[in-house]
């Protein structure tokens, strides 16, 4: 399956408007695709759904901050506690058991480094997750598409989340080496990552040990069982090294299951398969998709020390919740391949500064191959059902017939 050309951003529009005229078509995308937020996480959503019109707000010692350069800022020069509770690098580090503290820098999973330990687990990813390792990459994940596709073309459904979590589990196994079932490592990572999402929310204090709740043993066991796939015959993997893997491998599976079928809903249901089959188009088509299903909406820090914040005082220890899908305007702007967001603001879904996310030209890639595969069939949904328990807003099932087959069910 060829990948396509890859071609400049077409020119961002000077005039791009806020609060567009929808068609029929994006309007139920947009319908559709708000079903993955209210289903996992009904009230939160609404919250942040109230204070999106204040750039940043403070309630207690919580700020909530949805523009653009307030939500860079925070990222890229507030002083983070990255291993505090309640963020990604505190609940990474937690449930995969890395590390005890700040100090501890041999423990650490990534998003819970800084420094010399930092750069030192970045570089170490550099070549899988450079250019040329995703072009090593690439063939893997095609072939996984078009096999899970074929059925289009004989007139049957396919699953989606089914074909994504395979897809990623299958580019997850060839990226950290591991001879394993990829549907087994995909789906112990997306338990794990569930897990510990779900023990990390925040709740009233509870008066008994970790050990004695629910949240912390299916935690346990999901991370049990991600190590063991990781852990390949004649493995010998120290434990700081394998929960690092995990860390590669629970931010993979999960950023992928969530983005691609939301993508594609996306283009199922505003009827844009001719864009999506148009070389010039679909990598633009593709960032767009990434910008407004945001796969990471939220992204939860502390801060270590004072600073500012959309001219807002920040003190040490307080939480931070940058919302990145206001940040990138995905509640209003839908996605518009020929007048696309700038790259600066669409690429803040990944993050930002030195700890933004190493596998954005990964995923990037796979949702344009995806798109690809994806386009001959025009498929239409026929069943949607949302997660409520996954670790980013996704679907639990998105299931799709080849265009012009009659629906049998609207999702």
């Amino acid at each position: 399956m060829p990948a396509g050309p890859t071609v400049p951003f077409p020119p961002p529009s000077p005039a791009r408007s806020a609060s567009p005229t929808r068609s029929v078509g994006t309007a139920a995308a947009r319908r559709r695709d708000r079903q993955v937020y209210t289903a996992a996480h009904p009230v939160l959503f609404t919250l942040l759904a109230a204070a999106r019109h204040k750039p940043v707000l403070r309630i207690g010692r919580t700020l909530i901050v949805n523009d653009a350069d307030a939500l860079r800022h925070a990222l890229t020069r507030l002083p983070l506690d990255r291993v505090a509770a309640g963020t990604t690098g505190g609940a990474a580090r937690s449930a995969l058991g890395a590390g005890t503290g700040p100090g501890d820098a041999a423990g650490g999973v990534l998003f819970d480094q800084q420094g010399a330990a930092h750069r030192a687990a970045r570089r170490g990813l550099a070549d899988g997750l450079s250019a040329g390792g995703v072009a090593r990459l690439r063939p893997l994940w095609q072939d996984t598409l078009a096999r899970g596709l074929a059925p289009l073309a004989e007139g049957r459904d396919v699953d989606l989340v089914a074909l994504a979590r395979k897809t990623a589990g299958v580019t997850a196994c060839a990226l950290l080496g591991v001879d394993a079932d990829p549907v087994r490592l995909a789906d112990a990572a997306a338990d794990a990552a569930a897990a510990a999402v779900r023990e990390h929310l925040p709740s009233p204090p509870r008066p008994w040990p970790r050990s004695w709740s629910r949240a912390g043993a299916d935690a346990d066991d999901a991370v049990r069982r991600l190590l063991d796939a990781l852990d390949g015959p004649g493995r010998d993997t120290a434990a700081t090294d394998a929960a690092a893997r995990a860390m590669l491998a629970v931010a993979s599976v999960t950023t992928v299951v969530a983005a691609l079928p939301r993508a594609a809903a996306w283009c199922a249901d505003a009827g844009w398969w001719d864009r999506a089959a148009d070389d010039t188009l679909r990598p633009a088509l593709a960032r767009e998709l990434l910008r407004v299903t945001a796969p990471s909406p939220l992204l939860p820090r502390v801060a270590a020390g004072p600073g500012t914040l959309g001219g807002r005082p920040v003190r040490a220890g307080d939480r931070l919740l940058l919302v990145a899908r206001h940040a990138v305007r995905a509640h209003t702007d839908d996605p518009d391949c020929h007048h696309p967001a700038e790259p600066a603001l669409s690429r803040l879904v990944f993050g930002a500064g030195p700890h933004a996310c190493p596998g954005a030209r990964l995923v990037t890639a796979q949702l344009e191959d995806f798109l690809y595969a994806l386009a001959p069939h025009r498929p239409v949904v026929v069943r949607a059902r949302a997660d409520r328990r996954a670790a980013l807003p996704g679907w639990r099932s998105l299931v799709v017939a080849p265009g012009g087959h009659p629906a049998r069910e609207a999702a």
